[in-house]
């Protein structure tokens, strides 16, 4: 129901964890079995006291934490997309922004459980002049001129900010201007993190 990036639960220490202990023997296993992969994998962490743990693999970029990560990006990701069909090809730089992000997701009322579609969406056009709010669409339509709930998850509503504490207040002050009947977000998203943040954010 959100994400945030960076998580300063992240440590140059357990990034090599699972580097070590779960991408590369992926990767080294999937090459004994002579099993071309080109594109996405997905590893779903979890940081526990014993060290990271997987939770699952996909092929494909998560859902919301992809909207936080990549709202970061300060490069093109259509070359290193590119890059997968290549990969002899020389690398290409990824480059990110040292701002921190936010994606809070804005569901329909009732999910996860049963929920009712086509409810019309307000509110989205106050933010689409900033550079630092991006809106996801993941259960929407169009009909006509208006715009309904058509899923669960609604929205993605993703916020730069300088430091976390500043992303986690633009990416709710966007949520709140949206409105549809029902609609629900969880509202602790990034609390964690900020109560391990230096002083100061």
């Amino acid at each position: 129901m959100g994400a945030y990036s960076p998580a300063p639960v992240v440590t140059a220490e357990v990034l090599a964890a699972v580097q070590g202990k779960v991408v590369e023997p992926v990767l080294r296993g999937m090459e004994a079995e002579g099993a071309l992969y080109q594109g996405v994998l997905y590893a779903g962490i979890m940081v526990t006291e014993k060290g990271p743990r997987v939770l699952e693999f996909n092929v494909r970029f998560g859902d919301p934490e992809t909207q936080a990560v990549l709202a970061r990006l300060d490069s093109d990701l259509v070359e290193a997309l590119l890059w997968t069909l290549d990969p002899s090809a020389r690398p290409p730089a990824m480059k990110w922004s040292k701002k921190s992000s936010v994606c809070v997701v804005v569901a329909s009322g009732g999910y996860p459980g049963p929920y009712d579609k086509g409810k019309a969406i307000a509110g989205l056009d106050r933010f689409q002049r900033d550079r630092d709010v991006h809106i996801f669409h993941a259960g929407t339509r169009a009909k006509g001129s208006v715009l309904e709930t058509d899923g669960g998850r609604v929205l993605g509503v993703t916020a730069l900010g300088q430091d976390l504490r500043r992303a986690v207040d633009l990416a709710y002050e966007a949520a709140g201007a949206i409105h549809f009947d029902g609609m629900h977000y969880r509202r602790d998203i990034g609390w964690r993190a900020l109560d391990n943040a230096p002083a100061g954010h």
